[in-house]
């Protein structure tokens, strides 16, 4: 018998858009469970902060890892009714660079940014069928970049790895409807611990993007919510970069 309680599974989010997507579905009523590859205590502090909240400990890179996440959130939650694929790496080589982008990098990024959302994608899908009915269908919301639609971002090999998976996002989203909806979010520049020192980019949508400015943790948070909260929208990318993509 299902929990009453809606669960969202949140993966990498002890900080930064995670986080901060796990505060907001935290406060739209979900039980959230939390995940971090390496911030274990920062995830037992908000599971702690957040009501009836879990906190799993996984390695995304590890294949193995991903089977027992989703049995660990089951066990403690009885249900998966949302599954928000926001764990992803990035490694930053300019464009121009070809050589320094080697095969390891293509793996690397490959195997945290496409093949684990796509794992845990198979995992849960029998938990997200059962807890999905006609008004109310389970949802995947898969955090990608504007990189993956335009020809920009940090690197060649993460920029196509977001593209994979705003293409996989559009392929999930016929093949498992109506129970499941699948979307993407695709921010530009958000203002995180991990963007600090790119003064190019800040400096980049301080002049240029219409909003002045890149977006914070709960922008992205914000239209998250909407998103999960919408029972009708499937399979759209949507572009969060305030506005650059105009200029």
């Amino acid at each position: 018998m299902l929990h009453d309680r809606r669960v969202a599974l949140v993966t990498g989010s002890t900080s930064g858009i995670g986080a901060a997507i796990a505060r907001r579905l935290n406060g739209l009523g979900f039980s959230v469970a939390l995940h971090s590859r390496s911030s274990h205590e920062a995830g037992l502090r908000l599971a702690r902060e957040f009501k009836d909240a879990s906190y799993t400990r996984a390695d995304l890179a590890d294949e193995s890892s991903i089977p027992a996440l989703i049995r660990n959130v089951l066990d403690r939650h009885g249900r998966i009714d949302v599954l928000v694929n926001n764990a992803g790496i990035v490694e930053v080589i300019p464009h121009s660079d070809l050589k320094r982008a080697n095969a390891e990098i293509w793996r690397r990024m490959y195997n945290v940014n496409v093949v684990a959302p796509w794992l845990l994608v198979c995992e849960a899908e029998k938990a997200l069928r059962d807890s999905s009915t006609a008004a109310a269908p389970s949802c995947i919301l898969n955090i990608s970049s504007h990189a993956g639609i335009r020809p920009k971002g940090s690197s060649i090999p993460h920029a196509v790895s977001k593209s994979a998976l705003n293409h996989m996002t559009k392929l999930l989203a016929v093949a498992l409807a109506p129970a499941i909806r699948v979307n993407a979010l695709a921010p530009g520049l958000v203002d995180t611990p991990l963007t600090e020192g790119r003064s190019d980019l800040y400096r980049t949508w301080g002049e240029r993007a219409p909003m002045r400015r890149p977006a914070h943790p709960e922008d992205v948070a914000q239209l998250a919510g909407m998103v999960i909260e919408s029972n009708y929208l499937t399979g759209e990318i949507v572009l969060i970069d305030g506005g650059l993509n105009l200029t």
